[in-house]
């Protein structure tokens, strides 16, 4: 394997390289590949992880693929800040999985290099601004490259979206939703510990809120969707959700805005996206799907069965959005951590036992129409409650590998029923696959909970 470090003939090819392998969450989502690689029925056959350090991957390799001896994967010595190193790795590689945050600082030149190379692009990006910008930048050469850019394949927003879509096509015609809102309650026998690149971004994404609304400012309005019935009301900051037993407040998450991206691509392209060179069968299957989907309002909140945790929340939150206005307050939020978010941040991340011990549940409570008439008869309320469920394991280290690991391989073995290329956010390229079924073989599950009848 020490000969495969450095020396790569033209006509190596990958079906995946895993960039940033050797990081906090790169190296679960090594673990998680080594799962399918040569596997029965699998398509990925051959994998190779890159970064700055061949050690460090080699170390990694060593970690995920314990107790077995590690397989004879390459290392590709790769630095985002050298484009002929990221050229180079383009060509070798069918697609790339960037694992390398803050994706505002060291994103751009992946893409970049995979749009000019052709290559495919997931990453696991819970960043607004930089997924916006990658669009406006990138979208139409990489539909004429034939490179798929999707970021937010992870935990940042694939349960949003697909969770969303799950609970949108229980409302069966005539019924049609007005709101749905999603609860989300992480849990753990032990703590609850965040990865710092979380931390990191999000500090990121504060100090650069100004720059995200002068992008939306300087960018056409997006096509947005018809829902039926009046705008929800914002509602109480600090909310008890009886029906599911839990106080929650709003959490300002890429979720909702990754949602509404999806939205405006649906809207404007009613029967979903094209795939590149799809089957009649597939064309019936993706109109049909997208058919079923009907668009609703939708916000996230947080929640905890205890109010004093709602508490803390919102004392983290305070802490975060007032120093992370200024340069002094980011540098504090980076240097300690875990004192100005009360433990929920470290350095070091989460233990293996705090990983394995976590879960998260995100609840989706949608409000609308048992019949889509009663819209027309003046600003009536909903009468109809839907409430569906999405569980799994730890959101960081367990549950977003999961995701990516499954994105990819739909990618790998479905690409002419995918689009030819763009940059997209992932509910609009994976909504018509498999990628829900798939989640749950692989323990993340999706559930009905009930249909209510709403007081009048």
């Amino acid at each position: 394997m020490e000969e495969q470090q450095q020396e790569h003939s033209p006509k190596d090819h990958y079906d995946l390289v895993i960039l940033g392998a050797s990081g906090f969450t790169g190296k679960y989502v090594v673990r998680e590949a080594l799962k399918f690689l040569n596997t029965p029925s699998s398509p990925l056959k051959s994998i190779a992880l890159a970064g700055r350090n061949p050690a460090k991957l080699h170390e990694t390799l060593k970690w995920a693929s314990h107790p077995s001896p590690p397989p004879p994967l390459s290392i590709i010595k790769t630095d985002v800040s050298d484009p002929s190193s990221l050229k180079d790795l383009c060509t070798k590689t069918k697609l790339v999985l960037n694992c390398v945050g803050p994706f505002r600082l060291y994103g751009e030149p992946v893409v970049s290099a995979c749009v000019e190379e052709g290559s495919d692009y997931l990453d696991i990006c819970g960043e607004p601004e930089f997924m916006e910008k990658m669009e406006s930048i990138y979208h139409e050469k990489a539909g004429e490259r034939g490179s798929l850019v999707v970021s937010a394949c992870g935990f940042d927003s694939i349960p949003a979206e697909v969770g969303l879509m799950f609970n949108s096509r229980q409302w069966v015609s005539p019924a049609v939703p007005n709101l749905v809102e999603a609860y989300l309650s992480l849990e753990s026998e032990k703590r609850i510990v965040g990865n710092f690149g979380t931390l990191e971004s999000a500090v990121l994404g504060l100090a650069n809120m100004e720059k995200l609304q002068e992008l939306r400012r300087s960018r056409p309005r997006r096509a947005r969707p018809v829902i039926p019935g009046p705008r929800p009301p914002k509602g109480a900051m600090i909310e008890h959700q009886k029906t599911i037993g839990c106080w929650a407040v709003k959490l300002p998450s890429a979720d909702a805005v990754v949602v509404r991206r999806t939205l405006a691509f649906l809207t404007e392209n009613p029967h979903g996206l094209p795939g590149v060179n799809e089957s009649d069968e597939q064309i019936q299957r993706r109109t049909n799907f997208w058919s079923t989907v009907k668009p609703a309002h939708f916000g996230v909140k947080i929640g905890s069965k205890s109010l004093l945790s709602i508490f803390r929340i919102i004392t983290v939150g305070v802490f975060m959005g007032l120093l992370g206005r200024i340069s002094f307050g980011r540098w504090l939020l980076l240097k300690f951590p875990s004192f100005l978010t009360l433990g929920w941040f470290r350095k070091n991340g989460p233990t293996e036992e705090e990983v394995r011990s976590a879960s998260f549940k995100m609840w989706f409570i949608g409000h609308g129409f048992s019949d889509s008439s009663l819209v027309s008869q003046g600003n009536r309320k909903p009468d109809t409650e839907i409430i569906t469920r999405v569980m799994g394991p730890e959101i960081g280290y367990s549950t977003t590998p999961i995701i990516l690991l499954q994105c990819a391989l739909i990618l790998l073995s479905q690409r002419d029923n995918l689009p030819k290329g763009g940059v997209f956010p992932p509910g609009i390229v994976f909504g018509p696959t498999d990628l829900q079924e798939r989640l749950q073989e692989n323990g993340i599950s999706f559930d009905v909970i009930s249909r209510n009848a709403l007081p009048g």
